[in-house]
């Protein structure tokens, strides 16, 4: 009985282990599996783009709330020690991700044991780039000749660790286009990252509470895709076959390293020959600047990035869902960076308080060059999803030459001088950046052309139009009420342009008659 008995549990045994690696291996293979995602690709990818531009709208309601708020509880000051120190953090974090996240997401085929080993490579990477920010600490204090800066580099850098944990399972969910719940998580991970900044402010903690921002949001972030990705890690493997994704996130992290330095060498030149309440004023000006972009280009983005890595192999289609992709982002972005430029000085002093009346001119002449940024930024969609990282990465050493050497030119001047430059390069380079990105593709210059010339021609006439009104009214209105009459007369000036002069009502309401059809 007894042999016998220990046959039937050996058994059972085996057969509980069978089924539970299967449910297990079915369970995995729903996160790399992508042929379902064809059959509905326009539906997913309109319908990720819509949700995630509404989650976008709420964010970018929350980010400018809280910035209204913090820019009234906290000095320039603060704001220039906290960008002394994210100028090298930024740059070192680089790092923890090494491109492994978009390896994961543009692959056409990946496995179990590939993400798990890219997963502990990430943890490795964090690792590493928590303890190099940490022993850099005392050196940008030095630089600076800033003691504070020694504490706010340590606490900053244990935030390297807590993202670095999630990397993987938010490209899971991106490659499977699940976009509905990377919002969830980034609107969680947002808004409760802002109410504990603010709450700390509101208690006197100055710089510090600028410090507890990315913390918040990291750790909120990571348990987030934890939660809405099932997908778990094995033990690493030496021979998972993943040489090819590194060699892909080495250039793409190449890229990325080059690119920031170019973007942030103007912090980092500034803060040292011009101090923390001119970085201040520059790095504020910016952040608002950039933010309304990011609200739509960062969306799209991450839907189309995965949709047309799933189009690869198919030029036609890719080459149609590009330029319609390209065509939606000029249309949003470039009235909105018109309109910025135009009423610049208002929208800081009703926004920031007249304390922050110096960044106004940065701020409008940082807004030129926010009209060709988004277009330029969409060449990266193309590099990304075709594997061309290698391309991607030469383009970025020769562009960065330029904006460092524009910095340079401009930082006798001021920040003034820095941001002005820049935006002559930036307006410079805007041609080779698109003719380089789509040469020996079925994409040529011409097609972007047509994507992006109605609109750029309907925001400049549209802003012209307001800024005649402007010069007409300003001296007699409230400065709120000025801003909202130029803000209704370019969009409705801008609406009629596009909609019926160029005819294209039925193109861009087509975005939002494929997020009605339902799912296939």
């Amino acid at each position: 009985m007894i042999p016998q008995l220990a046959i039937n549990l050996t058994n059972s045994h085996i057969l509980g282990k069978f089924v539970k690696d299967s449910t297990s291996s079915r369970k995995n293979n729903q996160y790399f599996q992508t042929e379902h995602l064809k059959v509905d690709l326009k539906g997913r990818s309109v319908r990720g783009g819509v949700v995630t531009m509404i989650s976008q709208g709420c964010k970018f309601s929350l980010t400018l709330g809280s910035n209204i708020v913090l820019a009234r509880l906290l000095t320039p000051q603060d704001y220039g020690l906290i960008g002394m120190v994210t100028v090298v953090t930024g740059f070192v974090g680089l790092f923890k991700d090494l491109g492994l996240s978009m390896a994961t997401v543009q692959k056409e085929e990946i496995t179990h044991e590939q993400v798990s080993t890219l997963f502990w490579v990430n943890i490795a990477l964090s690792l590493v780039t928590m303890l190099v920010a940490a022993a850099l600490a005392p050196i940008i204090a030095s630089f600076y000749n800033e003691p504070r800066l020694i504490w706010i580099t340590l606490t900053l850098s244990a935030g390297f660790i807590i993202s670095g944990a999630g990397v993987q399972h938010g490209a899971l969910l991106n490659r499977q286009m699940r976009f509905t719940s990377l919002v969830i998580i980034d609107l969680l991970s947002t808004t409760g990252s802002l109410i504990i900044t603010v709450i700390v402010a509101w208690n006197g903690a100055q710089y510090w509470s600028l410090v507890w921002l990315p913390l918040s949001s990291a750790m909120i972030g990571t348990v987030g895709t934890w939660i809405a990705c099932s997908w778990r890690p094995s033990l690493p493997k030496l021979h998972s076959g993943v040489r090819s994704m590194l060699v892909f996130g080495g250039n793409l992290t190449g890229f990325s390293i080059v690119n920031y330095f170019a973007r942030n060498a103007d912090n980092l030149l500034i803060g040292r020959f011009w101090g923390a309440q001119q970085l201040g004023f520059y790095t504020k000006a910016y952040q608002l600047l950039v933010l309304p972009i990011q609200q739509i280009n960062g969306p799209i983005a991450a839907v189309a990035v995965p949709a047309l890595s799933r189009l690869q192999s198919d030029p036609r289609q890719f080459r149609h869902y590009y330029l319609k992709a390209l065509s939606f982002v000029t249309f949003l972005t470039v009235p909105i960076a018109a309109f910025l430029m135009l009423m610049s000085e208002d929208i800081i002093i009703l926004l920031l308080g007249s304390q922050w009346r110096a960044a106004s001119v940065l701020f409008q002449v940082l807004s030129i060059s926010a009209i060709v940024q988004p277009i330029c930024n969409t060449s990266g969609w193309l590099y990304i999803s075709t594997g061309k990282t290698k391309q991607m990465f030469k383009w970025g050493l020769f562009a960065s030459l330029f904006v460092v050497i524009s910095f340079l030119v401009g930082l006798p001047y001021g920040a003034q001088g820095v941001a002005t430059c820049y935006t002559v390069v930036m307006l410079l380079q805007a041609l080779p950046c698109m003719y380089y990105a789509t040469r020996g593709s079925s994409i040529t210059m011409l097609d972007v052309w047509s994507a992006v010339n109605e609109p750029l021609i309907a925001a400049l006439i549209s802003s012209l139009v307001s800024f005649g009104v402007k010069t007409k009214i300003d001296s007699n209105l409230e400065r709120w009420e000025t801003v909202i009459i130029c803000f209704c007369i370019s969009t409705t000036l801008y609406l009629i342009i596009t909609f019926y002069l160029f005819r294209k009502k039925d193109f861009y309401l087509s975005f939002l008659n494929s997020f009605k059809q339902p799912r296939a």
